[in-house]
């Protein structure tokens, strides 16, 4: 079964919280519409650029084993779509479960370019009596992204802080007191929020999806407990919990029993807290660092405003990586190999390259080369690749764990591998001993918390590991739009003999290139950051 998708990217004005600001739609909806498969169909999404610049599609979590030139990312496995044309993704429903596709150029998606993807299948772990799907979570910045990005960007000597969000909103709504809103933005209030119906006696499951470009989410909903069952694309033991966090890229599954009574009405939320610079996990700029929805049950005044509060403690909110990553034990047991074939060490640092602070990974800030993606050059036998290309080379090693080490106090990094399934042996500050959260079958993921640094000479770190059964060139990055754009970026090459010989990359990657090369001969491409 081939599910089919035709997908047109377009520059609108939208005002999701009533504040009216330049973005980007698909099919002319926030959020983008929902993919939805079963598990083992193919999905095939032709994918039109009616923007003024180039564009990707990158489908956040599938392994793309069958298809690694269609994980979506510009200077990896393709050139970007040009302004004007189509380009037809196809692949592969490998995994089941929650996940999200967004545009993979600059910070792009920021604008509004993403939605969900839902994978339906087995869920032997978890009963419930309704799928209400999926619950997207995001900050909302009142300026389009290339403003952003040229704060990010700008010189060390303009000594601007990073972006602050304005909103939060989930499934695409909250409002906005106008009163706060930026001069010359027209604002209308009261916008409207998302709201979702419950029956007394009922169980309902939630896939919560963070899309955002910066911000970790604190997800609760006031008065219920939340049963995890899910942590991204994989099924875990259940566990109760009275909130989820969230980093970006991240997704979590729960069901909800709905034990109240018929005619209550309750407020769901996704929290931000206290601003970084006072010591919290994001950077909201404090007018509206809650979003909400509301949860009505069968019998309530649908016009009622509740007015229920929230269990979630400020410790909580201050608690900046993953939650306790021992209760996330996978449903279907996994025991990575204990002594791989090769140990990676990655050190991360924020400094300066002579005008402009960036990420470094290995000392090596990532920059893109939008018309010369990876795969494409290591199916043609190249192996060694320009520094600012950040490639490691793998070789013929069937087991990769990366030792990665945050030196900056610049916040957590939410750390996302494309085309794995991640085994999450540790996290911690100081030096890795070598210990293993649950050694026989650690949490899998593929989006992970680094930690910030605990302080300028004591490091934080995280322990993952892989196993190199899918030949490619998969990135591994922050997934904070910010950080990515300043260079927290490493491309690792998987298995480049067997990419060589064996893989039939068709010709329709390398016309992506053609089209590119076409368009940038007449258009100027402002290259502001790294470029993913």
């Amino acid at each position: 079964m081939t599910r089919y998708y035709d997908f047109t990217l377009q520059n609108t004005t939208l005002a999701p919280d009533g504040v009216e600001r330049p973005g980007i739609l698909v099919n002319g909806q926030f959020p983008a519409p929902t993919i939805e498969a079963n598990w083992g169909d193919w999905i095939q999404v032709k994918v039109t650029n009616n923007l003024d610049e180039g564009t990707s599609l990158h489908w956040h979590g599938l392994l793309q084993k069958a298809t690694p030139w269609f994980d979506g990312v510009p200077s990896v496995q393709q050139c970007p779509i040009a302004p004007g044309a189509s380009f037809t993704y196809r692949f592969r429903a490998d995994l089941y479960g929650t996940t999200w596709y967004h545009s993979h150029y600059s910070a792009q998606y920021s604008d509004g370019a993403f939605g969900a993807l839902i994978i339906y299948g087995p869920h032997d772990n978890a009963q419930y009596d309704e799928d209400l799907g999926p619950v997207i979570i995001n900050d909302w910045f009142h300026r389009e992204y290339h403003a952003l990005i040229d704060q990010v960007m700008a010189p060390a000597s303009a000594k601007l802080p990073p972006p602050q969000s304005q909103n939060v909103l989930i499934n695409g709504k909250m409002s906005y007191p106008c009163a706060n809103a930026t001069a010359g933005l027209k604002c209308t209030p009261n916008a409207g929020v998302s709201k979702f119906k419950f029956q007394s006696g009922k169980s309902y499951r939630l896939r919560l999806i963070n899309s955002g470009a910066e911000a970790m989410q604190k997800f609760s909903i006031d008065g219920h407990t939340l049963t995890v069952i899910a942590h991204d694309f994989v099924p875990i033991v259940p566990y109760d919990t009275n909130v989820v966090t969230l980093g970006v890229g991240q997704r979590t599954d729960v069901v909800v029993h709905a034990t109240g009574k018929p005619t209550d009405a309750v407020w769901m939320r996704s929290e931000l807290g206290p601003s970084a610079f006072v010591g919290g996990c994001s950077l909201p700029d404090g007018v509206s660092p809650t979003g909400v929805a509301v949860v009505y049950y069968e019998q309530a005044n649908t016009a009622s405003v509740p007015t229920t509060t929230s269990s979630v403690t400020k410790d909580q909110l201050l608690y900046c990586q993953d939650d306790d990553i021992s209760k996330s034990v996978p449903y279907f047991p996994i025991t990575p190999t204990a002594n791989p074939d090769t140990v990676q060490q990655l050190d991360i640092t924020y400094q300066s390259n002579g005008t402009h602070n960036l990420f470094f990974v290995d000392n090596s800030s990532f920059h893109a080369d939008f018309n010369d993606p990876v795969l494409l050059d290591a199916k043609a036998g190249q192996t060694t690749f320009p520094s600012q290309y950040n490639v490691f080379n793998f070789g013929a090693s069937r087991s990769i764990r990366l030792v990665v080490y945050n030196h900056a106090l610049t916040g957590s990094h939410p750390m996302h591998m494309h085309g794995h399934n991640v085994h999450v042996l540790a996290v911690g500050t100081g030096t890795w001993d070598g210990s293993i959260v649950n050694p026989t079958n650690p949490g899998r993921r593929d989006v992970s918390i680094l930690p910030v640094a605990a302080s300028p000479t004591v490091p934080s770190y995280i322990v993952l590991q892989i196993e190199a059964d899918n030949p490619g060139v998969w990135p591994f990055h922050c997934h904070i739009a910010w950080h990515i754009s300043g260079g927290l970026y490493v491309n690792l090459l998987e298995r480049p003999a067997d990419i060589q010989k064996e893989m039939q990359i068709p010709d329709i990657m390398a016309q992506t290139c053609t089209d590119w090369s076409a368009w940038t001969n007449n258009h100027v491409v402002e290259a502001i950051d790294s470029g993913l």
